[in-house]
This record gives C-alpha cells, sequence and structure tokens, in this order.
C-alpha cells in the first residue's frame, strides 16, 4: 500500500515529520517497506541563472555556457537546444550525484573545453520523462536549493511516498483513511471530518440490475449503481495525475482515475462500464464453463463452472470484483457510463483470482473485505467527483441485494489489559483509544466500526488498546516468587499413560515414528477415510489432501520406503491423532504399531521365522497393560476391513468396548501400500481404557492366594465351523471369580467324530481364594462349564 504525505493530510491535520509517521505506523502493525522522499534526492541541486551562451568551437551541438551560481559565476558546457542567455536552469555542482544517469558530476574537459558542472533536465533528475531540453524555470533566486524551490511552486513533485505491508487481517489499511485513523488514535493528529455527498438522480435509470439466487448467500450481496450521461471523459486534473504517479499508477483517463483514487483513498473499489456499449442489463451470475471474455489487460480468460461474473444481454462483461471487460471499457470517446459498487464475497473472490491468475487492486481489496457500511456513500462520493470533473446528468439509483448486516458488539473489560498484555492503562484511556478508532462506546460495550472486520472478541479489544498505547512500552518484571514445596502433577492421567506407552513400545523393540496427519485421498479410502468432511480445502501437495483416519497408513508409507532401501525387517510404532471427521471432538488417540518381515538377526542359537499375529497380540497386551487396562479381554472377530478377515481379533470389554485390534493386515492393502509382507500391526485405543477407580499414587496390595489350584480338562464335540474362542469364553464365564485361566490345548478332526464335527481340548484352572476346593465344589463348576458351553456352542462333551 502506497501513499504520499500529502495524501495522508487531506485526512490528518497533524503537523508530524515523514520519520515520526514512518516510526508510528511501524509501532502500530502498519510496518514501514519503503519511503521515497524526492526532497533529500534533490537537495545538492540549486538554482543557477545562465549569463552567456556561445558555440563551442569544435562542436556545433554544443555551447561554451557562462553561470551564475551560489559560488560565483562557472563554465559549463551543455548539448541541450535549449541552452541560451536569461534563463533560470537547475545546476549540478561537481560532487553532485546525479541520479537519472547513475553518475556523479566532476571537472572535465569536452572537446578541449573545461566544464564545471551540470544543468539538468527532468529526467536526469527522475521528475519525469522530459529530456528533450534543460529545465527552464519561471523564477527562483541564484543560489537557492532546487528542492526548497520544488516544496513551494510544485509541491506535488516532492510529495514523499510511503509504502506500508499490509497484514491480510488489516483491509482497513488499504485505504488512506483507515492508515490516518490509526495515527489519530496514536495522537499524531486529528481527523478532519470525512467528505460526503449526496446526489439526487434526474430520470430513472435504464439499465436495471439482479443478482442470480444461488449467487446471492456466497457470491454478491448488493449489486448497485447508476448512469451518468452526457460526460466529457478527458485526462484527469493534475493533482489527481501526480497522486496516481506518485503512487506508481499511470494516469488513463478522468473516468477511470476517478475509480483508482477511490480504491486506494477509501478502499472502495469501483468499475465503470461503458452504457452505450451495454447490451440489456446487467446480471450477477454464476458461469456456466467454458465462456470467455476479453479483459481491460487485453488478456483472455476462459471461466470455469461456478465463477461469479457480470453479464449484460451479450454475455460476460466483467469478472465480477476482479477485472472489467475491455469490450464495454471507458475510451475518450465515452459520453454515458454506468458507475458500479457491489459488495462480494471475498472467498469466491480469491478462488476465481487465483483460478484465472489475475492480480488487480480491486481483487487485492475484494478478497481481504471491504467496508460494505460504505458502499452506498462511496458510490455517491464517486458520482460527484464524475459530476464535478465530467460533468453530466446522473440517473437513480438501481440496486439489488442488500447490505450484509455486520453489526457486532463486545464488552470492555478494562482489567483484561492487565492480565492478558502486561501493560497498566488507565480505563479512561482505553475507552477514549477505541472511541478515536472509530467505535462507538454504550456503558461498557463496544460497538465495531463496519470497518473493522478483523474485531472478532473482547481479546481483540484489548489487542486494540495495546497497539495503540505502544507495546514498546512493556516492562520486563521478574516472575512472583514461586511457593516452597513440592508442586502438583501437572500431567493429567491420559498423558502419563501415554508416556508409559511409547515406552513400553520403545522396550519391546519398537522405532517411534512421526508421520504427517495429512495422508493422500487414496491411502484414506483404504483405511476407512477419504471422504469429503476429511478433505483439506488448501493441502500443502496432492499427497497430503485429506486428514488419515487411522496412523497405520504412515507406517505403511514409511515400511514401504524403508523396503525400497534395503531394509526388509522392521517394527514402528506412532501414537498420535487419527481423524473421523473435520470437526472440533471428531478426532481420538491412537496407538498403533507395525511388524514386517522376520523376527529377529540369524544366528548360531535360534532360527528365523516370520513375524505372525500372536507377536503381534503380545506386543499389544504388553502396552494395553502400561496403559492400565484390565487383564481379563475378549478376543472378538469382525475387525475393520483393512485387516485379513480371518486372521485378526478386536480386544474387547464386552461386545461394544474395543480397547484395540491386532492381527495380519489384508493382502490388498500391502498391495496398494507397495509393502512386502508378511506384515502384521496392532491400534490402540487409549480413551477407551477404562479410568482406575480410586485415584491415588500407590498401588493397590497384591492379591496372592496360598490355596492349592485345581486343573480340569473338558473335551467337546463341536460343529466344525465353531471358534475356538466361543469356547472359551462360554467356559469363562461359567464362575468367573473362581475361574482363573481357560486355554485350548488339543483340536482333533475326523475318525468317530463324522463329516463336519471336530473336538477342542481345554484346560480350565480354579484358584480358590477364601478355602480349600472339595470334589463336590469342582464338581459343581465342572457341570456350570459344561451348561454354559452346551448353550453357546452347541457342542456336547465328548465321552
Amino acid at each position: 500500500m502506497k501513499f504520499t504525505l500529502s495524501w495522508l493530510k487531506d485526512h490528518l491535520d497533524t503537523n508530524a515529520s515523514v520519520g515520526e509517521i514512518a516510526e508510528a505506523l511501524t509501532d502500530l502493525g502498519l510496518e514501514v517497506e519503503d519511503i521515497s522522499d524526492p526532497a533529500a534526492r534533490l537537495r545538492d541541486f540549486t538554482i543557477g541563472k545562465v549569463i552567456e551562451a556561445e558555440q563551442h568551437p569544435d562542436a556545433d551541438r554544443l555551447r561554451v555556457c557562462q553561470v551564475e551560481t551560489g559560488e560565483g559565476r562557472t563554465q559549463i558546457i551543455c548539448g541541450a537546444p535549449n541552452a541560451r542567455a536569461g534563463i533560470t536552469v537547475v545546476v549540478a555542482k561537481p560532487g553532485v550525484y546525479v541520479p537519472g544517469i547513475d553518475t556523479t558530476i566532476g571537472v572535465g574537459k569536452i572537446r578541449g573545453v573545461e566544464s564545471h558542472g551540470m544543468m539538468c533536465s527532468e529526467r536526469e533528475m527522475e521528475l519525469s520523462e522530459e529530456h528533450d531540453g534543460i529545465i527552464e524555470l519561471p523564477s527562483g533566486e541564484v543560489g537557492e536549493s532546487f528542492a526548497d524551490w520544488l516544496a513551494a511552486h510544485e509541491p506535488a513533485r516532492v510529495d514523499p511516498v510511503i509504502e506500508i505491508a499490509i497484514t491480510p487481517n488489516r483491509p482497513d489499511a488499504l485505504g488512506v483513511r483507515g492508515i490516518a485513523l490509526d495515527l489519530a488514535a496514536r495522537g499524531l493528529g486529528e481527523m478532519k471530518p470525512a467528505p460526503s455527498a449526496h446526489v439526487e438522480g434526474q430520470y430513472p435509470c435504464p439499465i436495471t440490475v439482479s443478482i442470480d439466487d444461488d449467487t446471492r448467500k456466497e457470491g454478491c450481496f448488493v449489486f448497485a449503481g447508476r448512469l451518468i450521461r452526457n460526460v466529457k471523459n478527458g485526462p484527469s486534473p493534475q493533482w489527481l495525475q501526480d497522486r496516481l504517479r506518485a503512487i506508481g499508477l499511470r494516469p488513463i483517463s478522468a473516468l477511470v482515475d476517478i475509480t483508482n483514487f477511490f480504491t486506494y483513498d477509501r478502499n472502495r473499489p469501483l468499475h465503470v462500464f461503458d452504457a452505450d456499449k451495454v447490451v440489456g442489463n446487467l446480471r450477477v451470475h454464476r458461469a456456466k464453463g467454458g465462456e470467455t471474455m476479453v479483459g481491460l489487460d487485453e488478456k483472455t480468460y476462459t471461466f470455469s463452472r461456478g465463477q461469479v461474473v457480470i453479464s449484460d444481454d451479450n454475455g460476460i462483461e466483467s469478472v465480477a470484483g476482479i477485472m472489467g471487460g475491455l469490450a464495454t471499457g471507458v475510451t475518450e470517446e465515452t459520453t454515458n457510463v454506468f458507475l458500479e459498487a457491489a459488495v462480494w464475497d471475498h472467498v469466491q473472490i480469491a478462488h476465481t483470482g487465483r483460478a484465472l491468475k489475475i492480480n488487480s487492486d480491486a481483487r487485492y481489496r475484494n478478497e481481504r473485505g471491504i467496508d460494505p457500511a460504505f458502499n452506498g456513500e462511496g458510490h455517491a462520493l464517486a458520482t460527484q467527483m464524475i459530476l464535478d470533473l465530467c460533468g453530466g446528468e446522473a440517473s437513480n439509483l438501481v440496486q439489488a441485494g442488500t447490505v450484509p448486516d455486520v453489526r457486532r458488539a463486545y464488552t470492555l473489560d478494562a482489567a483484561r489489559v492487565q492480565s492478558l498484555v502486561g501493560m497498566e492503562i488507565p480505563e479512561a484511556e482505553q475507552r477514549q483509544t477505541l472511541t478515536r478508532l472509530g467505535f462507538r462506546m454504550e456503558g461498557n460495550t463496544a460497538h465495531v466500526p463496519s470497518w473493522r472486520p478483523d474485531i472478532q472478541g473482547e481479546a481483540d479489544l484489548v489487542e486494540e488498546v495495546a497497539r495503540i498505547a505502544s507495546l514498546t512500552k512493556l516492562q520486563g518484571r521478574p516472575m512472583a516468587r514461586v511457593q516452597p514445596g513440592v508442586p502438583k502433577p501437572i500431567l493429567s492421567v491420559a498423558q502419563r499413560r501415554e508416556r508409559a506407552a511409547r515406552r513400553m513400545a520403545a522396550e519391546l523393540g519398537y522405532n517411534e515414528c512421526v508421520t504427517y496427519s495429512f495422508i493422500d485421498k487414496a491411502s484414506a479410502t483404504l483405511f476407512g477415510g477419504g471422504g469429503d468432511a476429511t478433505m483439506l480445502a488448501n493441502p500443502i501437495s496432492s499427497e497430503m489432501s485429506h486428514m488419515r483416519p487411522d496412523l497405520l497408513p504412515g507406517l505403511l508409507q514409511a515400511a514401504a520406503r524403508n523396503q525400497a532401501r534395503g531394509q526388509a525387517d522392521l517394527a514402528l510404532f506412532e501414537l498420535g491423532h487419527a481423524f473421523s471427521g473435520g470437526e472440533p471432538g471428531e478426532q481420538h488417540v491412537q496407538i498403533a504399531g507395525l511388524l514386517v518381515g522376520k523376527t529377529g538377526p540369524r544366528d548360531v542359537h535360534k532360527a528365523q521365522r516370520a513375524v505372525d499375529l500372536y507377536d503381534v497380540k503380545a506386543d499389544a497386551e504388553a502396552i494395553l497393560a502400561a496403559l492400565g487396562a484390565p487383564a481379563k479381554v475378549q478376543i472378538l472377530r469382525e475387525g475393520p476391513a483393512w485387516w485379513h478377515p480371518g486372521r485378526h481379533g478386536r480386544i474387547c470389554l464386552g461386545p461394544k468396548k474395543v480397547l484395540g485390534v491386532f492381527g495380519e493386515l489384508h493382502p490388498k492393502v500391502l498391495r496398494a501400500m507397495d509393502v512386502k509382507g508378511p506384515a502384521v500391526a496392532f491400534t490402540l485405543y487409549p480413551g477407551e481404557v477404562p479410568l482406575p477407580r480410586q485415584a491415588g499414587a500407590s498401588r493397590g496390595a497384591m492379591q496372592v492366594s496360598d490355596l492349592q489350584a485345581v486343573e480340569r480338562d473338558f473335551a467337546f464335540v463341536v460343529d466344525a465351523d465353531v471358534e475356538a474362542l466361543n469356547l472359551v469364553n462360554a467356559a469363562a464365564g461359567a464362575d468367573k471369580a473362581l475361574i482363573s485361566d481357560v486355554r485350548i490345548f488339543d483340536e482333533f478332526i475326523g475318525g468317530s467324530l463324522g463329516e463336519g464335527k471336530k473336538s477342542l481340548a481345554l484346560t480350565v484352572r480354579l484358584q480358590p481364594t477364601d478355602k480349600t476346593l472339595k470334589d463336590a465344589d469342582i464338581e459343581a463348576v465342572a457341570r456350570k462349564i459344561v451348561e454354559k458351553v452346551e448353550k453357546a456352542t452347541g457342542g456336547v462333551l465328548r465321552s
């Protein structure tokens, strides 16, 4: 954002120097990137007067001039066609740097005649592109600084230009008046009254405007305009041209320059259509896709479906809020114009501008947000300036849509400045600061001005107060003295459990991985994700387009990279968040482990073998124990689809309380992830592990029975498709207090059992705690075991 000092003073009554203003702006958060001060660059140039001018003896185009300067008469050789006696000129004495030719002037001989300086043209001093002759001043005292003369007679040429960097949350500072408001609040001057205008329409506007229904909510909120007929479009006034040139804009014509002026003066982008080239009425709508338009930059743009555009009966005439079309652009022959002002949805402006690769001042401001409440007033001010500079008659205003309601208010708590920032600012000063920034105070309620979309809460009020007061006033203070004693533990139960789980996994030989929370859509789909709810709006790459639904994709990708580099045997684990959706609360902590390849290196004592699900089951149970999970759990089937259907198990506390899953990964998943098996894994859910019933640092007493345990064997004939797990669970449930362990130790198929039958033998261990078991007690438990198994599986006790 560039502006000149005189432009700033149109809004701010101040005597502050450029240096003071620049220092204040940077301190206010509007960092000054550059200051261009022409007066400082021209300070060494002085005014002289040519007394004599004679032909050079050895050059037809050179003249030997005798010039009166502040240091007396001196001789200067000049080749300008207008070098003659009697004119007042600008002199660069020896030792002066001339920026236009990047040269420091010295004493030299030109064709045998000495020259002691240089008489300068405007281009040589970078005042303009004029270089047909040297500068001829209408007046001036010999020896006077040329910079001082310009400041008195042509101040626009030595007007300092300040360039500041604008953060995306401060669109109000994209207008000179918004910058002046910050400086006035800091105390560098007083705001001048804002100009106002009210234009009465002289006739009905023949052009109507409309907004399609599907564009009103997320495209264009309000679209307003009026016809101004019988205008005379020509060069804009010199003051307007000087301001635009100073900030790097090329003056084009009065109508275009007026819209550029309001873009920078009040952060109010506008557009003018040549009304005689508009066919029918104007409509704001979404492109169907495939339409084209030649922009004002003479480039052809092709639109995608959904992009917001402005069309007449002939087709698209403007990229809404970004750039107008060449077909309806104004020229010097334009006599009737339609002036448009609109409030656009800044998100769709950003998407369209990025897709079409258009960088314009209008896009830069509309995608950051403009003051919606200023739409009508800004249009009236621009209309009045057109009438003043170009003449003409204005029609009634036509408008589609309504200005969005951005009213909001927050409570000012004066004490929060101390608690949040550490500054002591009196409440009266806080209220005065907010008032000077445009807030309306009602008691302790601060009503936010419409041009400050960045204010979204009470903390933002504190930030504004501290920013204006200057954070440089913060003073370092020692921390409050800590009370002696042992501090309370600050880690939660979940954090302590996660730390214990990490240590246990490392003890088991796993290497910890830290992978991105983002994965590609194909990998996310393999593990139950990949939907729109977890898709990133602006991913850093196509391989990181979705939030991960599980930790295993990241571990498998790490395994594939290691295998590609010759590392075949791997043990990896990770602890982190997985995401089931994109809303808060739709994420959970997981611990995942992956074993790939062989169990260990070959040696003389043991042979290698491939990892299997029992390896990973044991590791999962060890980590669950570190998490504090109960020792007695159930192993059930029906895990997610990325597990091998017959070689996995869910670790559960009942059918609905799943603590984790372990087993072999599905072969199709390994192929998709380019991992060479065998590969087994586990995924644990620490959040599902029940919390201890009693909080305390000490462990409960270890319960050890000194009574003799008893083991009994049972063999049941069951159908061949009955799972052994069902027998184990049924037998264990016969007497949970007395039965401490149930294990399958034999399976027999064939023989006299018949087709479709099998025999499963299991050992049940009974551990009494209060008395020694008698035969009657053992027989009673045995009957319950048989009844439970027969009921659960349909099997019978083998005779």
